[in-house]
């Protein structure tokens, strides 16, 4: 079953006053996932900045930060970091040679699968087409043999799986609906059958057996990367739009939480209709965001072709990146970023986000019409331009994959005592 992503917010360490007060070496240990937690995400370079993000002594920092040293999660560099004021402190850092999880995403048009340490460090991902039969349980196969090549490849442990899906997943079941890019039956039991499809593959003998397995929407994932190591840090309700191979999704995070509804079905952005007589969409509507601003759209607007053998997204980026010297461009970039505006102007009217993300396709569209955008949004806002809402682009690469990395880390960052220690017995880890 899923590890949910709703989950994902980080304690904050501090001791409850209602509860009874525990011992010394008591308080470390709950202090471990807080503290992975605050290294993970760059937010304590050092055991000082550790030691005041979590409110305890420099003793208890330093006993923290042992203690996830010993389990080769991070590193403490005994040459103090100076710089500031007072006294110099130790370097943190994620252990380069800890251990991984596999990350892994199904696209429209292929699967992409990359080992995936802590702090959001994606190794080289891998690109493969999708299986000649894309029916669900080939697909989870094709994904879970390809997640379990890398991890026998690797030096390093593998203690977890975790997928990006392109249509939503219910909550707390894991039942895959809608899949609008393949022919699967709507309430396919998609979590179950990954975990059984990854119990089945080799991940060899350095791996966490069983390998525990999660699966979640691909768009949720992705803002939950650009929330912890990209431009939605520091945001209290992000809202995260993008557009991938095909369609448009969408993800808010409020205050460390992913919203994702009473079920995992909250957000799906691309079905909001900007054009009523639009382009039909695959959900039935016509008009919907996600037929008027994904790739797809854009060429249609230009009244051109992709070539059919090269990747449709990338193919669509190179066009709005020509808007510059190319007028037809231009003018198919204008026509989708108003249809564009018009969605985020809705989502703000209802959502109230302090900061919007783009990504994908979207991300250059902002970047070929930034000020038409922001005007869109201002003009069709409830708060006009005095409440402009910030729109920046993603830094996150292969956000997806970072995400879906998130999530199978996300056990371990709560407890990293769940991380296996000790040697290898008899070809597995202990």
């Amino acid at each position: 079953m899923p590890t949910s992503p709703t989950s994902a917010q980080f304690p904050s360490g501090a001791r409850n006053p209602a509860e009874p007060r525990r011992s010394a070496p008591d308080r470390g240990r709950t202090l471990l996932g807080p503290a992975l937690a605050l290294v993970h995400t760059g937010l304590a370079p050092t055991r000082s900045a550790l030691t005041s993000a979590l409110d305890v002594t420099r003793a208890t920092a330093g006993a923290v930060t042992g203690e996830l040293e010993a389990l080769g999660l991070i590193t403490v560099d005994s040459r103090p970091a100076g710089g500031g004021r007072g006294r110099p402190s130790h370097r943190l850092a994620i252990d380069p040679a800890g251990p991984v999880v596999v990350a892994a995403q199904i696209h429209a048009d292929g699967l992409s699968v990359a080992l995936a340490g802590l702090g959001g460090r994606l190794e080289t991902p891998r690109y493969l087409p999708l299986p000649d039969a894309t029916d669900p349980v080939r697909m989870l196969r094709a994904v879970a043999e390809a997640g379990a090549a890398l991890a026998r490849a690797s030096t390093r442990r593998c203690l977890g799986m975790a997928l990006a899906l392109p249509n939503p997943v219910t909550e707390p079941d894991g039942t895959a609906l809608a899949a609008l890019h393949f022919a699967w039956p709507s309430g396919t039991p998609v979590a179950d059958l990954f975990d059984q499809e990854v119990r089945r593959a080799d991940f060899g003998p350095r791996a966490r057996t069983p390998v525990p397995a999660a699966v979640a929407n691909d768009a949720n994932l992705a803002a939950l990367a650009e929330h912890r190591h990209g431009a939605g840090r520091g945001a209290r309700h992000l809202l995260l739009v993008t557009s991938g191979h095909r369609g448009v999704g969408g993800a808010l995070v409020i205050d460390g939480h992913l919203h994702t509804g009473s079920s995992g079905l909250a957000l799906e952005v691309g079905h909001l209709t900007v054009d009523p007589l639009g382009r039909p969409c695959p959900c039935g509507n016509r008009g919907c965001l996600n037929s008027e601003t994904d790739p797809e759209a854009l060429f249609i607007a230009a009244e051109r072709i992709p070539d059919p053998a090269g990747p449709l997204l990338g193919q669509a980026r190179l066009l709005a990146r020509s808007a510059a010297t190319d007028r037809v461009a231009e003018r198919a970039v204008e026509h989708v970023v108003d249809r564009l505006g018009l969605g985020l102007a809705g989502l703000v009217n209802i959502l109230n986000p302090d900061r919007i993300v783009l990504s994908g396709l979207h991300l250059d569209l902002l970047a070929a019409a930034p000020e038409r955008l922001a005007a869109v949004v201002a003009d069709r806002c409830l708060w006009g331009r005095s409440g402009r809402v910030p729109i920046v682009p993603a830094q996150v690469d292969h956000a997806g994959l970072v995400g879906a990395a998130e999530l199978a880390w996300e056990p371990y960052l709560q407890d990293p005592q769940l991380v296996p220690t000790g040697r290898l017995a008899e070809g597995r880890p202990t």
